[in-house]
């Protein structure tokens, strides 16, 4: 079976799904519920919210009350105004969910400043153009290390093969972690931001006691960077800033599971989705076969189409207005970044994946202000640099399955995609 065969029934699902988007009262519509985004039919229900209320406030989710924001500006004036729409954990955190308050593990990106600007300030060394350049050659010599094993005329898995195998390898390196324990990063990745439905943990004690695990093991890597000279890999620099030398231990948990989740489940998605949507495109993958100098705007497209992490929430410290509608102090706020990258007012033709796109970098998968993706420049050299290697050795790489996608609306991402790749 190829993936061709799969085209009519995903074609009906979608069909199915458009019929239920226009004929469900928008009071009743619940979009951050995760099986529209584990079917992949979350796209009609998103476009109408953006032609007929973009501003939406649900009254209908398990979770709770909350409002979505779901055309590009109207997200933008979210992200730029950080002094009225909070990211801080005791108020709910960054998720849809509220967070746990027995679990309130701060990290920087779900503080507000001053604390978020200092704690944030320690690691961004790592990601400057100089420090990148070096990782560049680490990256290229890894890349051609997975790809040169895979196999031929056999049908494997692209998540676990490449996509987790290579980002789990980068996290590995970022955090000087033990290269033989480098699994477990993937794995305490998956059980931070799993849903309990998600078939990932098989209750809420199994997650903690898991995420304790990770910030004990973190804990004596700490301890022993803290206690040598200062070197250039995360813990290291944690350990020896003076903002963040004194964190206490859920500080400490809250900012690792942060930068592992980071480092992980974005660029993993994205890798994974640059091969499906190229697949769903044969015309632009005949495209960039005979111009391999469009991977340079290839590259945002795929992080655009992909969006791997698919909203950031807020919460309102102050009675205010958006899009026409009153949003009252302590109201949850999500902002789709998965719509705002198909806002047909800002993104000519959005929901056609086109690889040289005149200005490829307008989308908003990075977020935007002060929480701006701190690792948004080694996310884009991995998709290239990837890109440039799997060009160099296949011709052609083959979906030849539907994609098995993460039950969550917050991560956007796959567990399995079944390729092929010809002798």
């Amino acid at each position: 079976m190829t993936y061709v065969d799969e085209a009519p029934r995903t074609a009906e699902r979608l069909r199915a799904a458009r019929e239920r988007a226009y004929s469900t009262p928008l009071s009743e519509f619940h979009p951050g519920a995760p099986e529209l985004f584990r079917s992949d039919t979350l796209w009609p229900y998103f476009e109408r919210l953006r032609k007929e209320e973009p501003v939406h406030y649900c009254m209908t989710s398990p979770v709770g009350e909350y409002w979505s924001v779901t055309k590009y500006n109207d997200i933008m004036h979210v992200e730029t105004h950080p002094e009225i729409f909070s990211s801080d954990v005791r108020l709910g955190g960054i998720m849809l969910r509220d967070v746990d308050p027995k679990y309130e593990w701060p990290s920087f990106i779900a503080m507000d400043e001053p604390q978020h600007g200092a704690q944030r300030k320690t690691v961004s060394p790592l990601f400057t153009p100089v420090h990148l350049n070096e990782l560049a050659i680490l990256i290229r010599k890894r890349s051609a290390s997975v790809l040169d094993n895979l196999p031929r005329n056999e049908t494997f898995n692209w998540v676990e093969r490449v996509s987790v195998e290579l980002t789990t390898q980068m996290l590995a390196t970022l955090f000087d972690f033990p290269w033989e324990d480098r699994r477990k990063l993937t794995r305490w990745s998956d059980v931070a931001t799993a849903l309990p439905k998600s078939g990932i943990y098989e209750s809420q004690e199994q997650r903690i006691d898991e995420l304790y695990e990770c910030g004990e093991y973190f804990a004596r890597l700490w301890n022993e960077r803290a206690n040598a000279p200062p070197k250039s890999d995360l813990i290291s620099m944690m350990a020896h800033s003076d903002a963040t030398r004194q964190m206490d231990r859920e500080n400490l948990l809250g900012n690792l599971i942060l930068l592992i989740v980071g480092g992980n489940d974005t660029t993993r998605n994205s890798m994974t989705g640059s091969v499906l949507a190229l697949n769903e495109n044969p015309d632009q993958y005949d495209k960039l076969r005979s111009n391999n100098a469009l991977i340079d705007s290839f590259v945002p497209e795929v992080i655009r189409w992909q969006t791997p992490l698919a909203h950031m929430r807020r919460t309102a410290t102050a009675d205010t207005e958006l899009g026409g509608k009153h949003i009252r102090k302590g109201d949850r706020v999500v902002m789709w970044y998965v719509s705002g990258n198909r806002d047909e007012d800002v993104i000519a033709t959005p929901d056609d994946f086109i690889i040289d796109r005149a200005q490829p970098r307008i989308h908003m998968s990075f977020g935007f202000g002060i929480h701006r993706c701190l690792g948004m420049r080694l996310a884009d050299l991995q998709l290239k640099i990837i890109w440039e290697e799997i060009l160099k050795r296949f011709d052609r790489i083959e979906v030849v399955g539907e994609p098995k996608r993460v039950y969550s609306s917050f991560i956007r991402g796959y567990e399995e995609l079944p390729v092929r790749i010809a002798a």
